[in-house]
């Protein structure tokens, strides 16, 4: 089966022929949105309800709020995106990237973040090194967090201009308007409530599209036979990652890049950096009612984060095979990145296409929802408070977090129209990952590990790591544009070059400055954790961070096994 394309399209952009049925679930779901913000609303008393959800939030929400705020454009759009321009090979992400890391968080770092009070991530920069350090992070995570928002805000108006027809700004500005209204009113609670409701309305949405794609291209058997008609990486991931296999043959060169770049770049680096120091996702772990649950929170994510890509790069797979013209340019309502609205809008039935529109609007909003609220924690408690107007009244700093998430949203309206630019939104991502999240990984882990490290240690190291990530984009950029497999390859020796130079100039650094005492460290070092009983509380195997990331990590890397036999 092909799809054809043309009488699907509006303008630049793809229209959905929706169903009254359609329109009233989406509606339903807004109003569930929107009510649960305003019930919300009520228990907002103070600056920590609205930037902390008073960490009051059971474990298995505080998990499942942690997938669902990564569960936006990156995912849905993105991995779709790859899927239909690079086939399986995207699974590296997944099991070898997010997976070790979303455990790593829970079992190794969550006690410091959780036991030492800290009210963001880059608070803990500036305790354990000095307030240079803690604003370099500050306002390059601040930077990073209205980007993303950018992005899930800008794939948000690409469902309502299918949905209506509007031109790009109109669904841009309503896209905002919408995410802005439930954000204000229930703060950080009403965001991660709607989260675990986005989440459910999200898997609701891309299984039945999963189905329905395979069985139009012929069925799982017939996929699998058609695969062979494209190269090996599509569905062995580890195919043509060979250090020289571009300059053996570049036609099966895998263009996620090579195994050393996916190893340390992208397995470590980068997946570490994002997800054990991106407040966007720690921000819904550090909001547990207990240290424990602050633990178990990113470990229960990672199970339903094993099997997302058979729901999001497999649609992007399909969407290959029955659109040809998908990605080739001459059409631009069909860049890899509008995969599955195409999908959906071409293959689903009255009902289920309203079902599946609500999945897409719920994964936008979450995303959008998640890096607004990290932003306004961030720019209120770290910025505003330590550097602006300390010592006010904490209802001071409510209102200000309120003005912060208006602003915040007004920056991602003009980001959007950055993110509108790429065929593949995902190239766009993993490059400014490639800035912002990976020297920061290695600040942290020295920091935490390493009583030796110093305030200046940490600073020039950090600083120093932004600029080597900066000067390997140059290069690839203005000198050898060619260099590179593709901007994913060029990504992760970003992420291994701003990682190797944070480490070698922190270290050199240190051992020529002083270090903090002890007194200075309690809290934030091993070896001078504060303990807290709530985490050995519980003697039930299935509470116990460790041996839950141990069955994550053995499943997540058996899924490999599963391509090895195709």
């Amino acid at each position: 089966m092909v799809i054809p394309i043309g009488e699907a399209t509006v303008g630049d952009g793809v229209l959905l022929q929706m169903h009254p049925l359609d329109y009233t679930l989406l509606f339903i779901y807004f109003a569930f949105v929107l009510g649960i913000g305003w019930m919300v609303k009520r228990s907002i008393r103070s600056s920590e309800d609205f930037f902390q959800a008073g960490r009051s939030i059971p474990a298995w929400i505080a998990g499942l709020a942690f997938i669902s705020a990564n569960l936006g454009a990156i995912e849905i759009l993105g991995f779709a995106a790859n899927g239909a321009q690079y086939g399986w090979a995207s699974v590296h992400y997944y099991w070898v990237g997010a997976i070790p890391a979303m455990v790593f968080l829970g079992v190794v770092m969550m006690p410091f973040y959780y036991g030492s009070n800290i009210k963001s991530v880059p608070e803990y920069l500036r305790r354990r090194y000095n307030n240079s350090t803690h604003v370099v992070n500050a306002s390059s995570f601040a930077l990073s967090a209205v980007l993303i928002a950018g992005v899930n805000l800008y794939s948000l108006a690409i469902v309502l201009r299918a949905l209506l027809g509007w031109s790009l700004p109109l669904a841009i500005t309503v896209s905002a308007v919408l995410v802005l209204a439930y954000i204000l009113a229930g703060g950080l609670t009403g965001a991660i409530y709607n989260e675990v409701l986005q989440f459910f309305v999200i898997i609701a949405g891309l299984i039945p599209l999963t189905i329905v794609a395979i069985a139009a291209v012929g069925g799982p058997g017939e996929a699998i036979e058609r695969l062979k008609d494209y190269p090996e990486y599509w569905y062995h991931p580890w195919s043509g990652t060979s250090i020289d296999a571009a300059a053996v043959d570049p036609q099966t060169a895998n263009p996620i890049g090579d195994w050393v770049g996916i190893i340390l770049g992208q397995a470590f680096v980068l997946s570490f950096g994002y997800w054990t120091t991106n407040f966007a996702e720690v921000q819904r772990a550090m909001s547990a009612k207990n240290l424990n649950s602050a633990r178990r929170a990113p470990i229960i994510g990672a199970f339903p984060k094993i099997f997302i890509p058979f729901i999001v790069i497999l649609p992007g797979i399909a969407a290959a095979m029955l659109i040809p013209e998908l990605g080739t340019g001459d059409d631009p309502s069909t860049t890899y990145t509008n995969a599955i609205p195409l999908l959906m809008g071409d293959l689903l039935p009255v009902g289920v296409l309203g079902v599946a529109v609500t999945g897409l609007v719920a994964a936008f909003m979450a995303g959008m929802a998640a890096n607004v609220s990290s932003f306004n924690t961030v720019m209120t408690y770290d910025i505003w408070q330590q550097y602006i107007a300390k010592a006010k009244p904490d209802r001071y700093y409510l209102n200000v977090g309120r003005t912060l998430t208006v602003l915040g949203v007004v920056a991602g309206i003009g980001t959007a129209f950055i993110a509108a630019n790429y065929n593949n939104i995902n190239e766009y991502l993993q490059t400014l990952f490639s800035f912002f999240q990976a020297p920061v990984f290695i600040t942290f882990i020295l920091g935490m590990f390493w009583k030796r490290t110093t305030p200046w240690g940490g600073f020039y190291g950090l600083v120093s790591g932004i600029l080597g990530a900066g000067a390997v984009w140059v290069y690839a950029v203005a000198v050898d544009p060619e260099f590179f497999r593709s901007p994913f390859q060029q990504a992760m020796w970003m992420g291994i070059v701003a990682g190797a130079v944070d480490l070698v100039v922190t270290v050199a650094v240190s051992m020529r400055t002083t270090p903090l005492p002890d007194s200075a460290l309690v809290g934030l070092v091993q070896g001078l954790e504060v303990k807290d009983e709530s985490d050995s509380a519980s003697t039930v195997w299935f509470k116990k961070p460790e041996i839950l990331g141990v069955a994550a990590i053995v499943l997540a890397l058996s899924m490999y096994l599963l391509f090895v036999f195709i």
